[in-house]
């Protein structure tokens, strides 16, 4: 006690001859030492303030690492979505240490996050919707950003006709009984999207383009006749990819096998385009 009662005065005796030589008053003294002590006080809360930015930086990016992983699993090209986001606000990764510019990375994180989030909810609550198709040994996946069911061409027609078999009508009937019955689903647009292996085609369609078309237009016209399919007429479509845009390798009969197929595209509606602004309103 008395060791700080003498160090108070030997530093008021400093105070007070530093005063006397430096011209101050001591009022003025005083409010220079108060703007020192904010000083410190600001540049104590700043660091504390930084430190807390840091941790929730920290754990909102490693939420969106979590989201990005979970939406690759489930087969959207994440790649492709970061570079839609890249294009459209800085880069995240290069931050400064100012508090101001952590907190705007921080913003932007959050963001993302909230974009992932609802980019994994809309596919998730597409493909619940879906599922009963799987019953039925369809594939329902995820592919190019697009919601997709994969039809077998084997099942639907014989070998380079666009004749529907008997069993690929029972399907494509099962298809669009499930699709009809929920109107969240029967409201979106599709495309029917046919597909060929590579072998060469040289029938009454010329070739994989027109085989892979007619068989797209086929199986379009059966979903949306108005006595099998009923699906509503202004909301599909049809293309034709021939070999362009194989799922597995032509190496083998089992690849040519898969690659020969219909597929049903769910097609995103406005606001849901890779317009990764427009999904985050």
């Amino acid at each position: 006690m008395k060791l700080r009662i003498a160090t108070r005065l030997t530093l008021l005796s400093i105070t007070a001859a530093l005063i006397a030589g430096c011209g101050y008053s001591e009022e003025e003294w005083q409010l220079q030492l108060d703007k020192y002590n904010k000083l410190v006080s600001d540049h104590q809360a700043t660091e504390a303030k930084l430190g807390e930015t840091q941790a929730e930086l920290d754990k909102t990016k490693a939420r969106v690492a979590k989201l990005e992983s979970d939406l690759t699993a489930m087969g959207v090209d994440v790649q492709n979505l970061n570079q839609d986001l890249a294009s459209r606000s800085t880069e995240l990764n290069k931050l400064s240490a100012t508090l101001e510019e952590r907190e705007a990375a921080l913003a932007q994180y959050r963001e993302r996050a909230k974009q992932l989030e609802r980019i994994k909810e809309r596919f998730e609550k597409l493909r619940s919707k879906l599922n009963a198709l799987t019953s039925l040994g369809l594939a329902v996946k995820i592919r190019n950003n697009r919601m997709i069911i994969s039809l077998p061409g084997d099942v639907l027609f014989p070998s380079g006709q666009d004749r529907l078999l008997k069993g690929g009508e029972d399907i494509l009937g099962k298809v669009a009984k499930i699709i009809v019955a929920d109107p969240s689903l029967s409201q979106r647009y599709y495309q029917v999207a046919g597909h060929t292996d590579d072998q060469p085609y040289r029938g009454a369609f010329r070739d994989n383009w027109g085989l892979s078309l007619m068989r797209a237009r086929q199986v379009l016209l059966y979903l949306i006749d108005p006595n099998t399919g009923k699906l509503p007429v202004s909301r599909w479509s049809a293309a034709g990819f021939a070999d362009t845009d194989p799922v597995v390798a032509n190496d083998d009969a089992g690849g040519r096998q898969a690659n020969r197929r219909c597929e049903l595209i769910v097609l995103p509606n406005a606001e849901e385009m890779l317009d990764l602004q427009a999904i985050a309103k």
